[in-house]
């Protein structure tokens, strides 16, 4: 890749750690869309032993590009994202994609396109620990961050999508018990 290139689609994907999502730190700050990217690929290269017949390269590959329309669009909330949204998003990527080189943007356009299929357990085990980073990152968070929704959301916000394995199963059941505990220990403090 061209440095001037390489150095210009880097600039475009640096807004991605400027761009803050609705999920904040245990510190009490907005963790930002980067933040969360790091944190999944992390995930996914620990989860790796646990699934020996997947591509963990490219899970990784997913975890790191899933959010770069988010660059251009910011991040919204999954539970207030329209149909509008998500064209806007396809979009972004599109444009995004359209700054790298063609094997490349062609590679990153056809890893989106599983990821929205949901077909292979590579898309289906990138798909669980998106979800569960973000119910991992409320369990961390000042209870205080949370929306009146998120009392309910949180125990069970992805669990449609790690039915597909007993490990994101046993996964999401943990973090369900975290997230009745962090209710019962720091008080509902809802409305």
């Amino acid at each position: 890749m061209d440095p001037r290139q390489y150095i210009d689609f880097l600039g475009t994907v640096e807004k991605l750690k400027c761009h803050t999502r609705h999920s904040w730190t245990s510190t009490g700050r907005h963790e930002s869309v980067a933040e969360h990217s790091w944190r999944l690929t992390v995930m996914a290269l620990l989860c790796a032993d646990e699934y020996p017949d997947i591509d963990i390269q490219k899970v990784v590959k997913m975890c790191l590009i899933h959010d770069f329309g988010e660059a251009l669009t910011g991040d919204i909330p999954s539970f207030y994202k329209t149909d509008a949204d998500e064209a806007r998003e396809d979009h972004a990527i599109e444009r995004i994609l359209s700054l790298l080189p063609q094997d490349t943007a062609l590679e990153f356009a056809a890893l989106f396109a599983e990821m929205e299929a949901l077909e292979t357990p590579e898309a289906k085990l990138f798909k669980a620990l998106d979800n569960m980073e973000a119910v991992i990152s409320h369990n961390e968070a000042p209870i205080s961050t949370w929306i009146p929704l998120e009392y309910t959301e949180n125990l069970v916000y992805g669990q449609e999508n790690a039915e597909w394995s007993e490990w994101t199963r046993h996964l999401r059941d943990v973090l369900r018990e975290d997230s009745l505990k962090k209710i019962e220990r720091e008080g509902n403090k809802e409305g």
